[in-house]
């Protein structure tokens, strides 16, 4: 990186070198055909402590409250779909060197509350009382609840 470009990808400017992966991987999951749950718990697999076990326990809820969403990767994450669509999917914090782990839902997700509603929570630990909450919000999102 040279006074703030990058000579890599000229159009690149202003993106972190975690920001490109992320894109690369997108482009990658994209065009390939084997982009399921296999690729999910590969990934899952590659991931540091504690966002592995956080984002093992997010497979397991996903797929025991929605078990119709498909598991596919999304930028390199765990990422859960119906159809073509995103609906929720999973952030290590280690990804873009955050202090959390995000559970994020898309504008997909059917979790429409008034004006106003959150899309993404942050997540250090997932106890039992956790679990719940992410169980009922999955099933909400995936037009369940």
């Amino acid at each position: 990186m040279e006074n703030g470009t990058n000579r890599e990808r000229p159009g690149m400017k202003g993106l972190s070198k975690e920001e490109i992966a992320a894109m690369k991987e997108y482009l990658k999951e994209k065009n390939s055909k084997s982009n399921g749950e296999a690729a999910v718990l590969a990934q899952i697999a590659k991931m540091p402590e504690p966002d592995r076990a956080m984002a093992k326990r997010i497979h397991a809820i996903v797929k025991a409250a929605a078990p119709e969403l498909a598991p596919r990767t999304w930028y390199g994450m765990p990422a859960y779909s119906k159809g073509d669509k995103i609906i929720c999917f999973f952030q290590g914090g280690y990804k873009f060197k955050a202090r959390y782990a995000t559970l994020g839902f898309s504008d997909k997700a059917k979790l429409d509350e008034g004006r106003m509603w959150p899309t993404s929570f942050a997540l250090t630990e997932i106890t039992n009382t956790e679990e719940a909450k992410i169980a009922a919000l999955v099933k909400k999102a995936a037009g369940e609840a």
